[in-house]
């Protein structure tokens, strides 16, 4: 057989190969909203240490606590995230507050995107509280630390806490730091382990319920219903003998929420 042809055959069987292992190759799977994102970054979980807690209310019967983050936890995860060239934050002021906008660099689409929002005053720094506030809110909308709003209500009892009565207002001294914390596969919180600053765990979510316990954000909206009406914790609590707000059901919340919605603001009574 000439050379040629030989060269040719060999070169037939060799295109024919790769057609087949091409026609082995599984199609591409997912949403077009998944392929699009493909080999985009994902932003991590918090960490406990990276995880500061707040006191939100204080009374008598204890005190409640918020989670957040700070910027320079924002700041570390952008830089892990996209690289330290790969975002930048910008502010203006609209109409007297200050927005920052938080982008990111796309390679894919070879542009900048962008992500704002706006901040609130500190009650000590106007400007840098403003700053700060709006860069961290920024960073939210890009997913840091968003699983924070999951948090669950967190309720410390007084056998746990020392709580001092200073005039008309409760104080402590005491400080509280997350031990441990978990997420599930939908980037919630589910297990959750606070102590003080002596070392004692004053609370654990050891697994979070479904219909159990409210939210962070229930909270704050029960709270405000309170403060237009004039109604007292207290009086929730014993119209439907609870001891605590940490032992308010989803059922208690949804009756207590509505009935207070009904009421008359507290100055049209």
């Amino acid at each position: 057989m000439p050379a040629d042809m030989e060269l040719k055959e060999e070169l037939a069987k060799k295109a024919e190969g790769i057609k087949k292992a091409d026609s082995r190759k599984k199609p591409a799977s997912g949403t077009p909203a998944q392929k699009a994102n493909a080999g985009c970054p994902t932003i991590r979980l918090l960490r406990a240490d990276e995880i500061e807690c707040r006191v939100s209310t204080i009374s008598e019967k204890g005190l409640s606590l918020l989670l957040f983050k700070d910027a320079r936890v924002d700041q570390r995860i952008l830089d892990e995230t996209f690289t330290p060239f790969g975002w930048r934050r910008t502010h203006q002021s609209i109409d007297g507050k200050l927005y920052c906008t938080v982008e990111v660099w796309d390679e894919g689409k070879g542009q900048w995107i962008a992500k704002q929002d706006v901040g609130t005053e500190s009650h000590s720094e106007k400007e840098k509280g403003q700053a700060s506030d709006s860069f961290k809110r920024a960073c939210f909308n890009w997913g840091v630390g968003r699983e924070l709003y999951t948090a669950p209500f967190i309720w410390i009892p007084p056998e746990l806490v020392k709580i001092e009565k200073n005039g008309d207002r409760f104080l402590t001294r005491d400080r509280f730091t997350v031990q441990a914390i978990a997420y599930n596969s939908r980037r919630e919180i589910s297990a959750l382990s606070i102590a003080n600053g002596r070392g004692k765990k004053v609370y654990e979510l050891k697994e979070k319920p479904d219909l159990t316990g409210i939210t962070e954000m229930q909270m704050a909206a029960l709270e405000k219903e309170l403060k237009r009406t004039g109604v007292t914790m207290a009086a929730v609590l014993e119209r439907y003998g609870i001891g605590e707000p940490g032992q308010m059901t989803q059922e208690t919340f949804t009756k207590a929420i509505s009935g207070l919605k009904k009421t008359k603001d507290r100055e049209a009574a």
